[in-house]
Formats: C-alpha cells, sequence, structure tokens
C-alpha cells in the first residue's frame, strides 16, 4: 500500500485546514463566469518551442497517436476532452479517450492481457497505482514530468503518486470530500440553520423532515459514497493518527474506535425516513441521480441535503438549481474535535512509456492544462500554480485556495489507498460491507468482523 507522507500530520493542521474551509464556505456563493480567456495560439508548437501565454514548452508530436482511459462520463469525461484537445492543438498529437470501468485495474488488465493498453490510464486510487506497479504496467515519470511536479505541487501531492521512492503518479484532479450540499429552499422552509456539528446535524435533518421533506439523499448504489460518509465521521472522532493506523491495516476494523462511528453513522443510517427512498432506495440510487433528486422537485424535492465532494457542482449543473442561491454547501460538521478535511484526487499513469505519453503526462502536471478544466467547473487541481481566478465561482474559488493553503496537511481517501480488492471493487470489500451496513444499521459487531475479514485478505495479513 502507498504510505500517505513522510511526515506525520496533526491534529491542528487538520483543524487549520477545516478552518480555511469553515471560512471559505461562509462566504456567499456567487455563480459568476470564469475568464474564456485563452491565450494560446492555434498553431502547433515547435518542437519544444513555448507558446506566449502558456507556461510550458511541448514537443512537435504530428503523427503519434495515444489513448486515455479513466472512469469519468458525463460532463466530467466533457470537461476532461477540452483539455486533451488543447494539447492536441499544441503538439499536433491525436488522443483517444477510453471509457473504463470500475475497478480501472480490472479493466486495464483485460487491455493488457489483449495487447492493448492505453498510454495513460487516470487511476483513482493509490491503491491502484501501487498494484499497476507491481504488476509491471505502470512506468516511471521522466525528468519534464517529475521537475514539473516539483515546481507545482506540494511533497504530499507528490508523495503518494510514488511507489518504492520512484513517482508514477501525476495528481491532475483533486476532490474536497468533507462537503454537504442543500436545497436552500428546503432549509428556508424548514426554518432550518447550517450546522456545525454532528448533533446539530442531526437536529438539522429533524427540522427538514418535521417540514415535509426527507432529509438525506444518499447514493448508496455507489459504494464509495458511503466509504466516504464512514471516512469524515471515523477522521473527526478518531482523529488523524488512528485514521492513519487504520488506512495502514495497523490497527484492525474491530477496533473500539470503528464501533463508535459505525454506532455514529447509525443514527442517521439507522433512521428510515432520514433516507431518500429508505435504505431500499438509497441502494439503488447511484451518485449522480443521488444529487439531482436534491435539485429538482420544486419545494418538494426527494431529499434536502446530500453528502458528497465539491465535485457534486457538476451534478448540479444538470439541474436549474444554481450554486450560491438554489444549492448551497457547509462543510462536514465536526463530529469529535474538529471538523474532517478528507481529500480524493485521480493520477495520471503511464502505461506506454513514450514521447508522446510523457509529454501528455508532463502537460496534465502543468497549470496550462488544469486551468483549462478548473474555468469548465466542478473540478479542484491540487497544482498550487494555478490562479485561483481560473475557477468559475466564488466557492469553487476558495475550495481551491483552502486545498493548496492546506500543503501537506490533509487526509487522502482511505478506501482509496487501500488495496482496490478492498476499498475500490463494486460488490467487494468495504463498499459492499457498508452497503450491507445501510441496509442494517443495527449490526455493528457483524459489520467490523466482515471489515476486518475483508481488509485482512486484501491486505495480506
Amino acid at each position: 500500500m502507498v504510505s500517505r507522507s513522510s511526515t506525520h500530520r496533526t491534529r491542528r493542521a487538520a483543524k487549520t485546514a477545516a478552518a480555511l474551509l469553515a471560512g471559505a464556505l461562509a462566504l456567499s456563493l456567487t455563480a459568476c463566469g470564469g475568464s474564456d480567456d485563452d491565450k494560446s495560439s492555434d498553431k502547433p508548437s515547435g518542437s519544444t518551442s513555448k507558446e506566449p501565454g502558456t507556461s510550458l514548452s511541448l514537443p512537435k508530436l504530428d503523427g503519434t497517436t495515444l489513448e486515455v482511459a479513466a472512469v469519468w462520463t458525463g460532463a466530467e469525461q466533457k470537461n476532461f476532452k477540452a483539455v486533451l484537445a488543447e494539447f492536441e492543438k499544441r503538439t499536433g498529437a491525436k488522443i483517444t479517450f477510453v471509457p473504463a470501468q470500475d475497478p480501472i485495474i480490472n479493466f486495464l488488465g483485460s487491455k493488457i492481457a489483449g495487447g492493448k493498453p492505453p498510454d495513460i490510464a487516470m487511476l483513482p486510487q493509490p491503491g491502484a497505482i501501487k498494484q499497476a506497479v507491481d504488476k509491471n504496467w505502470a512506468k516511471p515519470l521522466g525528468a519534464e514530468a517529475q521537475a514539473e511536479l516539483a515546481k507545482n505541487y506540494s511533497q504530499g501531492w507528490q508523495d503518494i503518486g510514488k511507489v518504492g521512492g520512484k513517482q508514477y503518479g501525476v495528481y491532475y484532479k483533486a476532490a474536497n470530500k468533507s462537503l454537504i450540499w442543500y436545497n436552500a429552499k428546503v432549509f428556508e422552509n424548514a426554518g432550518a440553520s447550517e450546522p456545525k456539528t454532528w448533533k446539530d446535524l442531526v437536529s438539522t435533518a429533524q427540522s427538514v423532515y418535521d417540514s415535509g421533506v426527507t432529509p438525506f439523499s444518499i447514493g448508496g448504489a455507489d459504494g464509495w459514497t458511503l466509504t466516504d460518509w464512514f471516512e469524515n465521521v471515523y477522521l473527526s472522532q478518531a482523529g488523524p493518527e488512528k485514521y492513519d493506523q487504520l488506512a495502514q491495516h495497523k490497527i484492525k476494523w474491530t477496533d473500539p474506535s470503528v464501533k463508535e462511528a459505525l454506532t455514529t453513522l447509525a443514527q442517521i443510517w439507522g433512521k428510515k425516513d432520514f433516507i431518500a427512498g429508505g435504505a431500499k432506495g438509497a441502494l439503488q440510487t447511484e451518485f449522480p441521480a443521488s444529487v439531482t433528486q436534491t435539485f429538482t422537485g420544486g419545494d418538494q424535492p426527494k431529499a434536502g441535503m446530500v453528502f458528497e465532494g465539491d465535485f457534486v457542482q457538476v451534478n448540479i449543473g444538470e439541474t436549474k438549481a444554481k450554486v450560491g442561491t438554489d444549492a448551497k454547501v457547509f462543510p462536514f460538521p465536526a463530529v469529535g474535535d474538529s471538523a474532517p478535511v478528507v481529500s480524493g484526487g485521480d493520477a495520471a499513469v503511464i502505461l506506454k512509456d513514450s514521447k508522446g505519453a510523457q509529454a501528455l503526462a508532463t502537460f496534465l502536471a502543468s497549470p496550462d492544462a488544469a486551468t483549462i478544466q478548473a474555468k469548465l467547473g466542478g473540478y479542484l487541481s491540487p497544482n498550487k500554480s494555478v490562479d485561483p481566478s481560473s475557477y468559475p465561482n466564488e466557492v469553487q474559488k476558495k475550495m481551491a485556495e483552502a486545498l493548496i493553503a492546506a500543503g501537506d496537511d490533509f487526509r487522502f481517501d482511505m478506501s482509496d489507498q487501500a488495496p482496490q480488492a478492498f476499498g475500490g471493487t463494486p460488490g467487494k470489500g468495504e463498499w459492499k460491507d457498508l452497503q450491507d451496513f445501510l441496509k442494517n444499521p443495527t449490526d455493528v459487531a457483524g459489520t467490523q468482523k466482515k471489515l476486518e475479514q475483508d481488509a485482512a485478505q486484501a491486505y495480506g495479513s
């Protein structure tokens, strides 16, 4: 498993990052348009020339064809394709986007077995990077890509892309996974305010329910959403040191701290009336629908709140709701001493080493690439050289500033650090175990036992 970082994070650091985020989200959220100013030339660059208004020299790659695989769909895929199109324009290369399925390691395995691996894969878990290296699929980044990373990324974001001390991953996309989005009209009608603590969240949910709207929409058909719920509760309640130990399986899932977190989760998951469709309905609801059903239906949406990361904005954009007026957001409330700050991300990993693949990895490590997608919304970059003004609205801008200001003081998504068999496979491991817990939140001990059995098998311990 990829280690978190060479240094231990302190509880104080977590509080600092949480305070930054809370301050950011306390601002009035306005959906102002981003700048469309694109200073790059329409002509492909020379062999290693740098175009005006860009930060990076790219090689001439006429006649080069590349394939990039990712699990992204919908607007997220469309926006990433705009980034790839810029690389094509500047180099003359041609890129094909290959839609992948979860778990992407299995998808890549079938491609490699057939002799047709993509040139680059966007891997959503450090554990998946480790597996790709262990299987001898992944190729180390070259000097140019490493130099771009060193210039634009904090050490922590570089480290989670390393295996055995070698740099394999470019963390192109980050996620703040400690947010709860809410229907502003529902809160207004319920006389509800943004909660700061877990106790307040449960109370707010009751107020929303009393007003005639189901409090929470949960995309339980996608098990990863449930792991994010658990991780936020666990990080805030058990603290960062325990979080790191559980992430590395240095303590067992039968630990009392896990019991406490599951018991806390059951305060919401165990109330059928608090969840749109009840547990059965939630387990049939995929993540995109969990968002859109919260922001459609006028004064009577299917739910008043939905928990997930900054990328929720992409799905809100598929409704008529406007971020900052109809759709608002608050930080995941503090369960323990401080509010949690959980991050996720997607890393570009080279599977077919070539001049073109190395150039694309270098481009994805640059602010040139990230700025394009930042302007399109629903995206955060861990690249500290991206101008915050590139983001299309105030909340996105402030979340990006908080992410960069946190430096290395964040906790990466726990399930993404795990071997993919445990933390990243639909219908198996942690995803399945937490789906079963959502179905039966009274079985805390049984859930812990199953989690530990699956973790021990996946970690080989």
